[in-house]
């Protein structure tokens, strides 16, 4: 039986893991205002609770992104709500602790890895799989522009990061003959908690050692590029998308 195709006409439905903060809520509450179903996805149910508003298009699936039988319930109940899901917000993450690779315990290692890349897979996962049913799908991945060049003291994010890259390239390839699309996206600074976690707004480190204050974008924006990336037919493929403020010292890092 050949999938059915997707249908531009109807309402269409966004997973959003993380999408409690950050991003992840700003993304949400703006595809939700342009008539999208929106099914947000976290750790915390009190934060996607707030994030939702009691919009009666978004959908609140409390799940924890490293749990791989979780994951699959968000689909599912997705599936169940909406009817399908056509494309995947791969946003949950951290950034963990700011610190020299010898200072840098294996539980943090773990703690960033699971979340930022092994999360990543599951949801990625579930995405294939139900798109490939469905007659394809497309899944953004939030990349960071540390998947393409590293912050000082950074190791376990920009590795996990790194690995993003090939994961989005991996999901384009294999997903050719399914009509599933991936993106990778990188954002740099902007204004979210993130930011906080490196010191970008009081003063992140530099190469060369001095502490700079960082220009930041709004979170809006940010937002719109994921919007402009999900509404594109499964016709055209966005491969990899970079969006950073203005100024900010990412072209030569510093």
């Amino acid at each position: 039986m050949t999938p059915a195709p997707e249908n531009p006409s109807a309402a269409r439905t966004i997973v959003i893991t993380g999408g409690g903060t950050g991003i992840g809520r700003a993304a949400a509450r703006l595809l939700l205002a342009r008539g999208w179903n929106a099914v947000l996805a976290g750790r915390t149910e009190a934060t996607l609770v707030q994030a939702a508003d009691g919009h009666p298009n978004a959908l609140v699936v409390p799940a924890d992104v490293t749990n791989p039988q979780a994951v699959d319930s968000v689909f599912a109940q997705a599936a169940q709500r909406f009817g399908r899901v056509d494309v995947l917000f791969n946003n949950a993450g951290i950034f963990g602790p700011a610190v020299a690779i010898d200072e840098l315990t294996s539980q943090a290692w773990d703690e960033v890895c699971s979340i930022n890349l092994t999360g990543a897979m599951n949801a990625a996962r579930a995405a294939f799989a139900h798109f490939k049913l469905h007659g394809g799908g497309r899944i953004i991945n939030n990349g960071s522009i540390s998947a393409q060049v590293p912050r000082v003291n950074s190791v376990a994010y920009t590795v996990t990061k790194h690995a993003i890259a090939g994961l989005t390239k991996s999901l384009e390839l294999d997903g050719r003959p399914y009509r599933i699309r991936a993106t990778q996206l990188d954002i740099g600074n902007t204004a979210s908690d993130l930011l906080d976690d490196f010191g970008a707004t009081q003063g992140a480190l530099q190469p060369s050692g001095q502490r700079v204050v960082e220009p930041t974008f709004p979170l809006a924006e940010a937002a719109d590029a994921v919007a402009y990336i999900a509404q594109m037919p499964l016709g055209t493929s966005i491969n990899q998308f970079t969006i950073t403020a203005g100024g900010m010292p990412y072209i030569g890092r510093g």
